[in-house]
């Protein structure tokens, strides 16, 4: 095997050893499966709107309230519904924390991950928000 044929195979291998999948490496540009869709075009209307959010196999839920100027979140309520301790902690929780996460953002871009310890309460929460979004839109 000539030398200069190892070069493509040793940039191949460095690639995989650096966590860089062949993939992505053949390409710069990101597929738009890889690329998260939102529609930031929809305009929501002015108001305020409650939503029921559902989560786990229980199932739980988490009831939203958020009010909306401009498409940007100016306001944000969780009304919690756990009857069990320990969830109705992390519940409580993430009702205090979530505010700090939301508020001044555009609703086309919320979506939270685990915050304040819990990790099913936002399912809850980016289900009702989803809800939401079917209300105010224009």
């Amino acid at each position: 095997m000539p030398q200069n044929s190892s070069a493509p195979l040793l940039a191949v291998l460095s690639l995989l050893a650096g966590g860089v999948s062949l993939a992505s490496a053949q390409s710069s540009t990101p597929s738009s499966a890889a690329r998260p869709t939102v529609n930031q075009n929809i305009n929501y209307a002015d108001g305020t709107y409650t939503a029921k959010g559902w989560y786990g196999g229980l199932p739980s839920s988490i009831t939203v309230t958020l009010t909306l100027k401009d498409s940007v979140i100016t306001k944000v309520g969780v009304q919690t519904h756990a009857t069990d301790p320990t969830s109705l902690d992390y519940q409580r929780r993430f009702a205090v924390a979530v505010p700090k996460v939301v508020i001044g953002k555009p609703i086309a871009e919320v979506k939270v991950g685990k915050l304040a310890g819990a990790s099913g309460t936002p399912d809850g929460f980016n289900d009702a928000v989803a809800k939401i979004k079917a209300q105010a839109s224009k």
